[in-house]
């Protein structure tokens, strides 16, 4: 059941037979369900948003490096090369892409961590559900409802393109067994089920698999700009290695910029091409006749060969010591979890003082529902302004170099 290139697939997700929206809306006449999905989070504040805050490195510390805009922008281009390459639906798989950062806070996983831990005693905070609670309620640019709107299908990609949520007894899966499901997408879905327990759309799984291609690939690219590791250290790789030796033999003498660029292009299409291999041998062995057959099915249709999934998890172990963890990183993003600590501190004690639209609707004696008000102002920070905000507040901030 091998599917030709640019063939729609039995399985693909069609937009004709869309589940629909939670509130009902004319079709476009122009543009199927999906697409408008696409375009509605291009236009969206949360997207433009993303373009200053952290991806690994501050915005401020050069144009160069990687934001979650440019970093989501690589995603959806990767996104829309596998599901061409499978018969996938194109829109559906960019919609994902697009959409599954928008939930990410200030300086990236630091901001999430300060999150967490000021909700400790509120469900803590989880990017994932807070993409979810975006989407569905704080975006406001339609007269008819909150949020933006966006079908099933991209809604439950967005949810679980890492994998079912529960088991079909609605009981917590693995990673939410201890803390239980966020509250976000546990409220939502009460009212507007998305199947928690089974396997999103091959869509979003593309999507998901293309995360992983595109942090590989290009927070090599960040760390060698960032000079935290040398190319030659790639050597320790298998995968970079045999990669660097191709080079080599093709371009002796090549400069290092040139070299650098080359390593991340053959990387990343030597992990798409194994992407879709590996998947055409899973949809082969799985025989799914339709989209829904993909969800029940017992293990995702698109994955990594075994082999280039230990290459995947060899790049993270490489890059988590000397990128993510390296000491000018950490001592940067301690800084910015001081900086969303006090933030958050300073507007649970006087909300006065957030934006009128923010405080509008707050009772002053809900605690639970003030902390998690000021969770959700904070949260759609870019960088840039929780950095302003400090200083106006505090007179001074943290410059986080």
């Amino acid at each position: 059941m091998a599917v030709g290139a640019f063939a729609r697939a039995p399985y693909a997700s069609d937009p004709a037979r869309s589940r629909g929206r939670r509130h009902a809306e004319a079709a476009s006449s122009t543009r199927s369900a999906f697409r408008r999905d696409c375009d509605r989070i291009i236009h969206s504040t949360a997207f433009r948003r993303l373009a200053h805050k952290t991806q690994v490195f501050v915005f401020h510390e050069g144009d160069h490096f990687r934001t979650r805009l440019t970093h989501t922008l690589e995603v959806t281009q990767i996104a829309r090369s596998l599901a061409r390459a499978l018969g996938l639906d194109e829109d559906l798989a960019e919609a994902s892409a697009l959409g599954h950062d928008l939930g990410h806070p200030p300086f990236g996983h630091a901001g999430e961590r300060a999150l967490d831990d000021c909700l400790q005693g509120f469900g803590g905070f989880d990017h994932n559900a807070h993409t979810l609670h975006v989407v569905t309620a704080l975006e406001r640019r339609y007269a008819d409802f909150d949020g933006l709107n966006l079908t099933w299908e991209t809604l439950e990609g967005l949810v679980k393109h890492n994998g079912p949520l529960t088991d079909r007894a609605g009981r917590p899966a693995e990673r939410y067994r201890t803390r239980g499901l966020p509250r976000a997408i546990a409220e939502y879905s009460a009212m507007h089920d998305l199947e928690l327990w089974s396997f999103p759309s091959a869509e979003a799984q593309v999507g998901a698999i293309a995360d992983d291609i595109a942090y590989d690939a290009h927070d090599i690219d960040d760390g060698l700009r960032a000079d935290m590791f040398q190319i030659e250290d790639l050597a320790a790789l298998a995968v970079t290695d045999d990669i660097l030796r191709e080079i080599a033999a093709a371009h002796p003498g090549i400069e290092p910029a040139r070299r650098a660029h080359e390593l991340l292009r053959r990387l990343i299409t030597r992990m798409i091409e194994d992407v879709i291999a590996q998947s055409r041998r899973h949809i082969v062995e799985a025989e799914p006749a339709s989209a829904d057959e993909v969800r029940d099915a017992s293990r995702p249709i698109i994955g990594f060969s075994a082999a280039m999934a230990g290459a995947d998890r060899a790049i993270k172990d490489f890059l988590y010591p000397r990128l993510y963890r390296h000491a000018r990183i950490t001592r940067i993003m301690d800084d910015a979890e001081q900086l969303v600590r006090r933030l958050f501190e300073h507007y649970v004690a006087q909300p006065g003082n957030l934006p009128a639209e923010w405080i509008e609707g707050l009772d002053p004696a809900d605690t639970a529902g003030r902390a998690l008000r000021v969770a959700d102002f904070i949260a759609g920070m870019t960088d840039r302004y929780a950095m302003v905000d400090h200083a106006r507040l505090f007179g001074a901030t943290l410059e986080l170099r």
